[in-house]
């Protein structure tokens, strides 16, 4: 509270410039459009970004399909990998030869990775794939589709922001720029002998 007492009676010092309330004006300004216009830049995008998301996971949901696959062989030389799908760094998966039903009714024969940790022929896994048999990667869930529309709402936001505060910085920059060229314009008019005048040197 005594700060913005010390600033309404800063308003009528007489030491005040010009540029030292324009300054203060820009920053209120900006104070306020980060406050307002960061919020709504961030719910937009998050709710453009949620709906196109869910659309996504919909559309997927429609055009993939679990199917059971039966191992043929191992792949030589393949060692347990880490599944780039799974939620956890933890689920290892191994390449193999396996053979499928595709959802149109055709037979499939292929390399994929199994949910298996020594696999073995005729072991069964489940494993995603399209209409046509090919594989695919598993389809996004709701969770995950909100958890993107939030980071992407608050990362619109974050930006927002930085380009408000950026804009503020870059306007005092100038302002403070003029007024040094102005201190320098002064100070030639002066001349060199500024202060000395009548001292007889």
């Amino acid at each position: 509270m005594r700060a913005i007492s010390g600033l309404w009676r800063w308003r009528h010092n007489p030491l005040r410039r010009a540029t030292d309330l324009a300054e203060a004006w820009i920053a209120l300004s900006a104070l306020l459009l980060i406050l307002v216009v960061t919020p709504l830049v961030g719910s937009l995008v998050g709710g453009l970004a949620r709906g196109a998301l869910q659309d996504s996971v919909r559309e997927q949901r429609a055009s993939r399909h679990l199917v059971t696959a039966t191992v043929v062989r191992k792949v030589k030389g393949s060692s347990l990998d880490v599944d780039p799908e799974a939620a956890t760094g933890r689920d290892m998966r191994t390449r193999v030869v396996a053979d499928w039903i595709a959802p149109d009714g055709t037979v499939h024969q292929g390399r994929v990775m199994a949910s298996l940790d020594t696999p073995r022929p005729g072991d069964r896994f489940r494993m995603w794939t399209d209409e046509q048999g090919r594989t695919v990667a598993r389809p996004l869930d709701s969770a995950t589709a909100a958890t993107h529309a939030v980071l992407a709402g608050f990362g619109a936001a974050l930006l927002a922001a930085g380009l408000i505060e950026g804009s503020r910085r870059l306007i005092v920059w100038r302002m403070v720029r003029r007024r040094y060229d102005r201190w320098d314009q002064a100070w030639d008019r002066a001349g060199p002998d500024w202060g000395r005048t009548g001292t007889g040197s």
